[in-house]
């Protein structure tokens, strides 16, 4: 999207519920970018992470959820799954008299809960950003329900933005899909590092040096995918010469169940946040 926050943004306050890492990489983001941060109320009880927004940002800061939305036409719901529902019960009543637009990136929560808990008809979106974001590199699968417009699409989607790509997903059934795929995807490719960096050392390569070659080989292949037309399936292949290093290499995860191993992992992390929606019901 090539607007900017300062021109698609609502006209009023935007107000951040919670102001943990991910509020900070958006709120970062949207600063660096243009936006004014007087336009943006953060509600944070921890005294040290609201005063260090309003320090870096130049934020209003608050100590509760009510103070931060009052004036907001745009709430931004950044708080753990876990207490998602007891921070809407304190905005309910203020949801029903404003009717703001909603964004909520709490995993496995979904707009029908939020609707539920929030006491109103709203327009909802549910957002899953990944930790990437916090260096302004991350993806967020997007969901709007049925009353989010054409505009206020637009003003969320400015928003998250701030902290890179976004992928739009019409069906919210999907976005314990996405949450597995690229909230939690971070995580598998740390994991990959750690087993090729430990690899690297017991082969020999001193610890340093294996870190700076995992490091750089992930960040240069994700470049690749990134830049390059071709699909993953296809760079792989062109690496992996018959019969050579690559080949061995690509053989053995193949025989270990790579594949199925991956689908696995993902299937579980898909089905935990399905659990995480009934768990907070």
């Amino acid at each position: 999207m090539s607007n900017s926050p300062s021109s698609v943004a609502p006209p009023g306050r935007i107000a951040f519920v919670g102001g943990g890492n991910m509020a900070r990489s958006l709120v970062g983001g949207l600063v660096a970018r243009g936006l004014d941060g007087a336009r943006i109320n953060v509600a944070e009880p921890v005294a040290a992470l609201r005063e260090a927004l309003a320090r870096d940002f130049g934020v209003r800061g608050f100590a509760t959820a009510t103070e931060a939305a009052q004036d907001a036409s745009l709430w931004v719901l950044a708080v753990k799954p876990q207490v998602m529902r007891a921070v809407c019960a304190e905005l309910a009543p203020l949801a029903q008299a404003r009717q703001p637009l909603a964004i909520s990136i709490a995993a496995g929560i979904t707009a029908a809960q939020l609707e539920r808990w929030l006491g109103a008809a709203l327009p909802l979106v549910r957002a899953m950003p990944n930790t990437p974001a916090l260096l302004g590199a991350g993806v967020t699968g997007v969901y709007a329900n049925a009353r989010v417009s054409a505009e206020q699409r637009a003003q969320a989607e400015a928003l998250l933005q701030a902290a890179g790509p976004t992928v739009a997903i019409a069906d919210e059934g999907l976005m314990d899909a996405v949450t597995a795929v690229s909230g939690s995807g971070p995580a598998y490719v740390f994991l990959l590092a750690e087993a090729m960096q430990a690899a690297g050392v017991a082969q020999g390569l001193p610890a340093d040096a294996a870190r700076a070659l995992v490091t750089q080989t992930l960040l240069g292949a994700a470049t690749m995918l990134a830049r390059q037309e071709e699909p993953a399936d296809a760079l792989r292949a062109r690496v992996t010469s018959p019969g050579g290093t690559t080949q061995a290499a690509i053989e053995t995860f193949e025989a270990g169940g790579f594949r199925e191993l991956v689908a696995q992992a993902i299937a579980a992390a898909a089905a935990r946040g399905r659990e995480l929606s009934a768990a907070n019901d």
